[in-house]
């Protein structure tokens, strides 16, 4: 079987000769192998495991997107980080996934202040007495 990995950024994985997948979603975890029945499913954020020839590897992934499509499992995911040891796989998905966190956090402060600003505007333009400049005026 073939098995890719992608964000929205890139990919993360892109392993062939893959014996077995296990992966998570909200029924709990499953397993893949040659043949399985064509698949889709939404994953939990979990760590999806897979066996090729050189052993056992991991990657965390938030949550996300598989599909088994012949002998093609794909997975698209907010975010992934791989490892082969999961000793080493926590604190790499802590460190990465908190970093994701505070981006979206700042994300969202400046699109609220944005929002803010606009509904400021809005309102004084709205005013009885506010001088709104025209498109096309001859003032301008």
């Amino acid at each position: 079987m073939r098995l890719s990995i992608t964000t929205p950024l890139r990919t993360v994985v892109q392993a062939d000769g893959v014996i077995a997948v296990r992966a998570e979603d909200e029924t709990g975890l499953f397993g893949i192998e040659h043949g399985h029945a064509a698949l889709l499913t939404v994953l939990v954020p979990s760590i999806v495991s897979w066996r090729d020839e050189a052993g056992l590897h991991h990657a965390a992934v938030r949550g996300g997107l598989l599909t088994l499509r012949g002998d093609h499992v794909e997975i698209a995911t907010r975010e992934a980080v791989v490892s082969d040891d999961l000793d080493q796989l926590q604190p790499e998905v802590v460190r990465s996934f908190r970093s994701a966190q505070q981006e979206e956090e700042r994300s969202a402060s400046h699109a609220a202040r944005l929002e803010a600003e606009a509904v400021r505007r809005i309102t004084q333009a709205l005013r009885p007495n506010a001088q709104v400049r025209r498109l096309g005026s001859d003032d301008g």
